[in-house]
This record gives C-alpha cells, sequence and structure tokens, in this order.
C-alpha cells in the first residue's frame, strides 16, 4: 500500500483503520493486535481461529433463530452467520460509527429482514432489549482492550435476560488473565448453566459459553450435533466438541 499505509499507521490509535496485502484485508486500533482480517477471494470465510472458537456456540444451539453480536469489527462472524444460517435473523451492535463505515470494505451484507447493523452503545441497548435472542456473541474491543461496561456483573446479568430461556451466550475473552478469570466468574453468577471455557488455539483468546435457564448437553449430545452439522458447516466441530467434551469434566 505504500505511503498510504503509512499514512494511515500515523493517525491516532484510537481509530479504526485497515491494512492491505497479499489478498488480505484486516483491521486494527493499533498495530499490536489484528481485530479482524478478511482473505478478500474468501470473504465469508473465518480466517481468526478465535472465530471459528466462537462458532462452537452451534453444538449448543444449532438452528438459532435470533443472533445479536455486541461488535461488527471486520464482520467476519456476522458474514459466516449470514450465509450459513439462511433461516437466522443477524443484529450486531456496533458502537463506533468509523468501523460501521467500513463495512463495504470487508464485504459485509446490506441490511435486510433478516440482517442488520445498530450504531448503539452495546451494554445499554442489551439492558433495553430483554429476551431479545436466542445466541447472543460478545466480541466488542476497542483500542484499550475488553472494555469497563462489557465485563461487569450488571452487563452479563443484562446478557442473560437478553436470551430467551435455553439461549446462549459466547463471550470473546481477550483480556489478562486476571479479568479474563474475573469476567468467567461473574458469567456463572448470572447463568446458572456454568460456564464452559474454549481457549483459541491461536492467540491469546478463550471463548466462554453459557447457557440460560437451561444444562449444558453431555458429550455424546455435543458429538452428535457436531455429525449432524458438518454438512452445513465447513468448521471442525468435531474438535469443538471433544475440546468442550472435555472442558465438562473439569
Amino acid at each position: 500500500m505504500g505511503s498510504r499505509r503509512r499514512a494511515r499507521q500515523l493517525r491516532n490509535d484510537s481509530h479504526p483503520f485497515i491494512c492491505q496485502e497479499r489478498g488480505e484485508v484486516s483491521l486494527h486500533f493499533g498495530m499490536g493486535a489484528v481485530q479482524s482480517r478478511m482473505r478478500a477471494a474468501e470473504p465469508d470465510r473465518l480466517v481468526l481461529d478465535y472465530t471459528r472458537a466462537v462458532m462452537s456456540f452451534l453444538l449448543l444451539a444449532p438452528q438459532p433463530q435470533h443472533i445479536v453480536m455486541l461488535g461488527l469489527g471486520g464482520g467476519s462472524l456476522a458474514k459466516y452467520c449470514h450465509a450459513h444460517l439462511p433461516q437466522t435473523r443477524f443484529t450486531a451492535i456496533e458502537i463506533d460509527p468509523e468501523v460501521i463505515a467500513m463495512r463495504e470494505l470487508f464485504a459485509v451484507p446490506r441490511d435486510s429482514e433478516r440482517f442488520a447493523i445498530v450504531c448503539a452503545d452495546g451494554a445499554q441497548w442489551l439492558r433495553e432489549h430483554p429476551q431479545c435472542c436466542d445466541v447472543l456473541l460478545i466480541d466488542a474491543f476497542g483500542p484499550e482492550g475488553l472494555p469497563d461496561a462489557l465485563a461487569s456483573q450488571e452487563f452479563y446479568d443484562d446478557a442473560a435476560r437478553a436470551l430467551q430461556p435455553g439461549g446462549v451466550v459466547a463471550s470473546n475473552l481477550w483480556a489478562s488473565v486476571l479479568v479474563r478469570d474475573r469476567v468467567i466468574e461473574r458469567m456463572r453468577a448470572a447463568f446458572d448453566s456454568g460456564v464452559l471455557t474454549l481457549p483459541a488455539e491461536e492467540g491469546e483468546n478463550t471463548i466462554a459459553l453459557a447457557l440460560r435457564d437451561a444444562a449444558m448437553p453431555d458429550a455424546d449430545t455435543l458429538h452428535a450435533r457436531a455429525r449432524e452439522l458438518a454438512a452445513q458447516h465447513p468448521l471442525d466441530l468435531e474438535l469443538a466438541a471433544r475440546r468442550l467434551g472435555a472442558a465438562l469434566q473439569r
């Protein structure tokens, strides 16, 4: 990208910017970490390992009716769900209009009856929409990492209320060990199902999953669902089932 890329990098780190090279487009807030990555030739493919780990929620909710996601980024999860869950409605809540303005660069679908992006504070929006979804994905970060407003006990209590009974939350925790463990404890206080954790195989992300008013399925059920979903999803859900099954034993 030459001088244009260098000019982008000199911007204040609080502003999102993109880098393009070797057929990939990536979203950054600072040069220390990639927020999102897309292969231009395969815009719906989940490139980053943590996004594939987030999709393990399918083993708990195989055919969701409405997914709400806090944080849009480059839209990797939004695009995947739009492409591979054609019967599912998807709503992304993104606080930063600059991120939303980049949607075309990342081939994020236009708004429609089953897909929408809302510019709003995610914590406040969630508080105002009880029982709005059966899957809640939390993948929202700023220049300083995980915002305090998305890590509090009040937030996770609101997250539980935002789910319909039997609904699942999948939270991407990219934070220090201290903050991550504190958030997991708050999730346990909000969800009586317990919390399953799935470290991403690459990077420092941990995916934490919980259910509202429901028990976790056993390992046999997880494996059966992985086999049933294999034709629909180009993901290694069998591996996810094994890892979640191991987490059940902890």
